[in-house]
């Protein structure tokens, strides 16, 4: 549950919590056009604020806009700003952040071509997405009977909100059988990612991801492991991964902003590995919280301070 925070920033101005209300008609909420960015701010080991890799976060929120043809009254260094902003306003140190970009209420109907497109940043308190029990320990995955969207069908590329139905059918058929989370296939059969994560496998020592042609949204995250682990030179391949490549892995891990780096230890009753997190997820785990929460210096053009 989010918990209730001071501000929220829409179309410009901070408004109260409780005044920041759309209305019922708003066309984004019937027909699921809106993009929208998930970003961590994080308090490094110096005391400062910094929000991570906040340039490429809203660099992909408008790749997301110019694909769903929606144009934003708001430029991208006023969004950023936004995002300082609202934290600031919130006396957040720590904290997760969601911009989001959306039609208003007008006409309605699929093709509204006039409606106000407009915008808001809210930021709230955000742990371990899936527990801090999953960074240590791992999670229990199934593969879903949901697959993910063909390129042909939907924008993978797209961080849109509607897509993410898919991703709630998932995610719900993987709790309801007692799970931890989902890993969707692509409509060829080959893994793409989680409901809301990208996914690796290790396989005697070498780093194995779906390639970016593939149905997954290119995850900053995912971006960001890879460049860590060519830096501790583990070998990385993008390349396609089969169901049964992931039975056999080594070790599996999923990014993302929200589940930052969490092990996998089980996939359809089947064990990973030792059935804990792996030598190669713990090094790149590590790793990656000493640069967005530690004393690694290695990346500065990644931290924008608030």
């Amino acid at each position: 549950m989010v918990d209730k925070l001071q501000k929220i920033w829409m179309d410009g101005e901070l408004v109260d919590w409780d005044a920041a209300q759309v209305h019922v008609l708003t066309h984004s909420l019937h027909y699921g056009l809106a993009a929208f960015e998930g970003i961590r701010a994080y308090k490094r080991a110096n005391g400062q604020t910094y929000v991570f890799r906040l340039r490429e976060h809203i660099d992909r929120l408008f790749d997301s806009c110019k694909l769903a043809l929606l144009q934003p009254k708001f430029t991208r260094e006023q969004l950023s700003l936004a995002c300082a902003e609202t934290l600031r306003a919130n006396g957040m140190s720590e904290g997760y952040l969601r911009p989001l970009i959306y039609l208003g209420e007008g006409a309605m109907g699929i093709y509204a071509p006039n409606n106000p497109v407009r915008a808001s940043v809210v930021c709230w308190k955000w742990g371990a997405y899936l527990g801090e029990e999953a960074l240590k320990k791992g999670i229990r995955c199934k593969i879903s009977s949901f697959a993910r969207h063909h390129i042909n069908i939907s924008l993978a590329k797209a961080k849109m909100t509607g897509q993410y139905t898919n991703s709630v059918l998932a995610k719900r058929e993987a709790k309801f059988g007692g799970y931890d989370e989902a890993i969707l296939l692509d409509s060829n059969g080959y893994v793409s990612e989680g409901s809301g994560e990208n996914l690796f496998i290790v396989k005697k020592g070498v780093l194995i991801t779906p390639d970016l042609s593939s149905s997954i949204l290119e995850g900053i995250t995912r971006d960001t492991i890879l460049q860590l682990a060519r830096e501790e030179g583990i070998p990385v391949q993008e390349a396609r991964v089969t169901r049964d490549q992931l039975w056999l892995a080594d070790e599996a891990f999923f990014t993302g902003t929200a589940a930052e780096v969490t092990p996998i230890r089980e996939v359809d009753d089947r064990q990973i590995g030792e059935g804990v997190a792996g030598p190669i997820t713990r090094r790149l785990q590590e790793r990656f919280f000493d640069v967005v929460r530690g004393a690694d210096t290695s990346h500065p053009e990644w931290l924008t301070k608030v």
